[in-house]
Parts: structure tokens; C-alpha cells; sequence
């Protein structure tokens, strides 16, 4: 996490990717920061003209700049404004979240 350069691998790809208008990008937040390994994700495909939602868990700390830096590492996707989940977030919260994006 003290490299910003750092891009650990991923051991396996998404599958046709390509069908997706519309990803979750979910990860815990680590000071105010999405791990590095989530950059190597985003850079992993073509996210050109797809939603992107990102979504945090957290017990204290709140998203940060974590958007603003993940747009930087895939700027041809449409982003919306993540979201910090508190530990335990029960389905009907995240329903309830889900419900409010709007695209």
C-alpha cells in the first residue's frame, strides 16, 4: 500500500467481461484508500462506456479521494459516487442503496 505503483496479480480474469454495462467494484478501504489490487483490476479491461459503481467496507475510515483516484486509473468508464458500507451491512441496506443510483 506504500507504492502507489504497486500492482499486485490477479490469478484469474473475468469471463466475458464485455457483457457487463454495469460493475460493482467492491473492496475494504484502507485509509481512506481502495487496496492497489483493485487498480490492477480496473486496468485489466476495457471499461470503456460501462458503469462503474465502487463500494467500500469499513469499520471507521470513509471512502476519501478513493473515487477521484480510481476514475484516474480508468477514465473511459462512467462512474458513479461510491459508497463506504459499514462491516455486517445487511442485504436489505444494500437493496436499499442499490435503489438510489441513478445512471
Amino acid at each position: 500500500m506504500n507504492d502507489p505503483s504497486s500492482r499486485p496479480a490477479i490469478a484469474n480474469r473475468v469471463d466475458g467481461m464485455e457483457r457487463y454495462q454495469t460493475v460493482f467494484v467492491g473492496f475494504p478501504i484502507w485509509w481512506y484508500e481502495a487496496p492497489r489490487i483493485i487498480h490492477t483490476f480496473l486496468e485489466s479491461y476495457d471499461f470503456s462506456g460501462k458503469t462503474v459503481i465502487p463500494f467500500a467496507t469499513s469499520g471507521g475510515s470513509g471512502m476519501g479521494n478513493t473515487g477521484a483516484v480510481l476514475k484516474k486509473t480508468c477514465p473511459a468508464a462512467h462512474w458513479l459516487e461510491g459508497k463506504r458500507l459499514k462491516s455486517g451491512a445487511s442485504s436489505a441496506e444494500l437493496a436499499e442503496w442499490v435503489k438510489t443510483l441513478k445512471k
